[in-house]
């Protein structure tokens, strides 16, 4: 913890539940092993120190990596090539005009647009990152509030879950593979001719998906038995009970 007397090293979390595991992709893992190479074996050794080995002050951090990282990676205005010698720096002022400047090397626009740029994201942003990435890709939420250390779900939900910028699309692709959305067929089969045999003998209905007739069975309303979807990796029909408000 930073204040305005220095750095403060705290053995543990500030809450229970931030004492737990958090699991990590095979990448991620690879880098900290490299970063914690020659790192005190007692397990107490910063993976992410200053050059002298102690922690990071958080201005240092942000002016030094931090900004540069945003303005590289075009998120803080950018930096382009214009020929041998030559580099373009663009970066967003306080009334988000955009402000432009020549200079000689790469490293010295990076970080003048750094320095000179207004606003940009924050790191603990990134976390607010992660956790709607989860709970959006269909992590359910106490698992996702038991990674991040929250004591309640209404926390992760609250604060730290926002809506992404696909929202509509995913709430469509949602409905388009659900059995729910089938439809029956516009030209019913006549009882006396006995139903068209389709998948697995089941009549055909139309699919909504695919914008035509297909033969869909099962004995789900509209779709493929429950034991059939198992097997084919296709999700079971969801059911939404409303309520009158």
């Amino acid at each position: 913890m930073e204040t305005h007397g220095g750095i403060v090293l705290r053995a543990y979390p500030k809450s229970r539940a931030g004492v737990r595991a958090v699991p990590m992709p095979p990448f991620l893992v690879e880098e900290l092993r490299r970063r914690a190479t020659g790192a005190s074996p007692n397990g107490r050794a910063l993976v992410f120190a200053d050059r002298a080995g102690g922690p990071q002050r958080r201005s240092n951090f942000r002016r030094r990596v931090w900004l540069p990282s945003l303005v590289r990676a075009g998120l803080l205005g950018r930096v382009a090539e214009l020929a041998s010698g030559r580099w373009l720096a663009v970066w967003p002022d306080r009334d988000g005009r955009k402000q432009r400047a020549e200079f000689p090397m790469e490293g010295t626009a990076v970080a003048h647009a750094a320095a000179s740029a207004f606003g940009g994201l924050r790191f603990h942003d990134l976390r607010h990152s992660y956790i709607t990435w989860l709970v959006t890709d269909g992590v359910p939420v106490n698992i996702v509030r038991r990674v991040v250390g929250h004591e309640k779900a209404s926390t992760t939900l609250d604060r730290y879950t926002h809506t992404p910028e696909d929202y509509a699309d995913r709430v469509r692709l949602t409905f388009a593979d659900d059995s729910l959305t089938f439809r029956p067929s516009p030209h019913p089969v006549d009882p006396e001719d006995g139903p068209s045999p389709g998948l697995e003998g089941e009549p055909k209905r139309d699919d909504p998906r695919r914008g035509e007739t297909g033969a869909v069975g099962g004995s789900a309303p509209g779709g493929l038995s429950r034991t059939t979807r198992r097997s084919r990796g296709v999700r079971p029909p969801r059911v939404c009970r409303l309520s009158g408000r």
